[in-house]
């Protein structure tokens, strides 16, 4: 079985999407190659905001802090149901273009054998759990070479991707992909290609 996710790294129901995903195959026995595919949720965001989430989600929606405030609430609350431990209050603004452009990275090097298969579902990992506990800048530089390092990528594969644009197009035929089988949320599942 193959599972297609099109989901983004500082979605928290794509975390949650994904320990559920995890439990449902751990019970069911079912072997399953998943591929992770980019859906940036705010394609325009910088990793220069310095407003906390819960004042960029109010007014993402038009509402006010409180509302992100009980918005994050709500969601850790759920979160700690699969046992992720969120930290929304250090949770830091940024664009994951970048980021998906490593996972694809990831995908690449895990298919030719550079490295292992599963690199690409570390670094997924691992990208989640920076930005949703550990509260740290998934959009900059430094830390998205220092996590995909941690996950067993060549430094200076990563560094050549983050200085350029490599596999920005990629990125954006996964947007496009998502939308045209009438995606507009993620986490997004295609099993087997239905």
């Amino acid at each position: 079985m193959r599972i297609d996710i099109w989901s983004d790294v500082v979605c928290p129901w794509c975390y949650i999407g994904k320990r559920r995903l995890e439990e449902a195959l751990a019970a069911s026995g079912e072997q399953a190659e998943i591929v992770w595919h980019s859906f940036q949720l705010d394609p325009s965001a910088s990793n220069d905001d310095d407003r906390d989430l819960a004042t960029r989600l109010g007014e993402k929606f038009g509402r006010d802090r409180a509302f992100g405030l009980q918005a994050n609430e709500h969601v850790s609350t759920i979160a700690t149901e699969v046992g992720l431990d969120f930290h929304l209050e250090d949770a830091k603004a940024a664009n994951t273009v970048d980021a998906h452009r490593l996972l694809h990275l990831a995908r690449e090097l895990g298919q030719s054998g550079e490295v292992p298969a599963d690199t690409q579902g570390r670094l997924k990992e691992r990208l989640l759990k920076a930005y949703f506990t550990e509260g740290l800048p998934v959009g900059d530089h430094a830390t998205l070479t220092r996590l995909a390092v941690e996950t067993g990528l060549p430094a200076d594969r990563v560094g050549a991707v983050l200085a350029g644009t490599t596999y920005t197009a990629q990125v954006e035929t996964d947007q496009a992909q998502a939308l045209a089988y009438g995606a507009n949320g993620v986490p997004f599942f295609v099993i087997d290609e239905k």
